[in-house]
Protein backbone atom coordinates (compact mmCIF):
# COMPACT_ATOMS: atom_id res chain seq x y z
CA UNK A 1 0.00 0.00 0.00
CA UNK A 2 1.13 3.45 -0.41
CA UNK A 3 2.74 5.16 2.54
CA UNK A 4 3.25 2.10 4.79
CA UNK A 5 5.56 2.27 7.13
CA UNK A 6 8.42 -0.38 6.38
CA UNK A 7 9.94 0.74 9.49
CA UNK A 8 13.59 -0.79 9.64
CA UNK A 9 13.47 -3.81 12.29
CA UNK A 10 15.04 -6.67 11.19
CA UNK A 11 14.70 -8.75 14.21
CA UNK A 12 11.55 -10.34 12.15
CA UNK A 13 13.94 -12.07 9.53
CA UNK A 14 16.37 -14.07 12.76
CA UNK A 15 13.96 -16.42 13.29
CA UNK A 16 14.07 -17.70 9.47
CA UNK A 17 16.92 -20.04 9.20
CA UNK A 18 17.91 -18.60 5.44
CA UNK A 19 17.62 -15.08 6.42
CA UNK A 20 20.86 -13.98 5.56
CA UNK A 21 20.04 -14.90 2.15
CA UNK A 22 17.59 -11.85 1.63
CA UNK A 23 19.07 -9.64 -0.97
CA UNK A 24 20.17 -6.23 0.75
CA UNK A 25 17.53 -4.05 -1.33
CA UNK A 26 14.78 -6.30 -0.04
CA UNK A 27 15.69 -6.72 3.65
CA UNK A 28 13.66 -3.57 5.13
CA UNK A 29 10.86 -4.62 3.18
CA UNK A 30 11.27 -8.61 4.11
CA UNK A 31 10.97 -7.83 7.34
CA UNK A 32 7.92 -5.41 6.68
CA UNK A 33 6.48 -8.20 5.40
CA UNK A 34 7.04 -10.76 7.92
CA UNK A 35 5.98 -8.64 10.96
CA UNK A 36 3.14 -7.47 9.31
CA UNK A 37 2.00 -11.42 8.24
CA UNK A 38 2.30 -11.02 4.46
CA UNK A 39 4.73 -13.33 3.82
CA UNK A 40 5.04 -16.42 6.75
CA UNK A 41 7.41 -18.52 5.10
CA UNK A 42 7.89 -22.56 4.48
CA UNK A 43 8.15 -25.32 6.58
CA UNK A 44 11.43 -25.07 8.37
CA UNK A 45 11.54 -21.98 9.49
CA UNK A 46 12.66 -20.61 5.51
CA UNK A 47 12.05 -17.96 3.67
CA UNK A 48 13.49 -19.34 0.38
CA UNK A 49 14.21 -15.78 -0.93
CA UNK A 50 16.33 -16.75 -3.86
CA UNK A 51 13.47 -19.03 -4.89
CA UNK A 52 10.29 -19.06 -7.21
CA UNK A 53 7.15 -18.09 -5.63
CA UNK A 54 4.28 -20.45 -6.20
CA UNK A 55 0.89 -19.13 -7.69
CA UNK A 56 -0.64 -20.35 -4.22
CA UNK A 57 1.83 -18.68 -2.08
CA UNK A 58 1.58 -15.10 -4.56
CA UNK A 59 -2.14 -15.62 -3.97
CA UNK A 60 -1.72 -15.82 -0.64
CA UNK A 61 0.26 -12.77 0.12
CA UNK A 62 -1.80 -10.58 -2.19
CA UNK A 63 -4.99 -11.78 -0.42
CA UNK A 64 -2.81 -10.56 3.69
CA UNK A 65 -1.63 -7.53 1.52
CA UNK A 66 -5.44 -6.89 0.77
CA UNK A 67 -6.29 -7.54 4.08
CA UNK A 68 -4.16 -4.08 5.47
CA UNK A 69 -6.06 -1.92 3.69
CA UNK A 70 -9.58 -2.19 5.60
Amino acid sequence: AMGCDTGSGEAELAGYADSAEVSAYAREAMAWAVREGIVQGRPGMQLDPQDLVTRAEAAAIFQRFAALEK
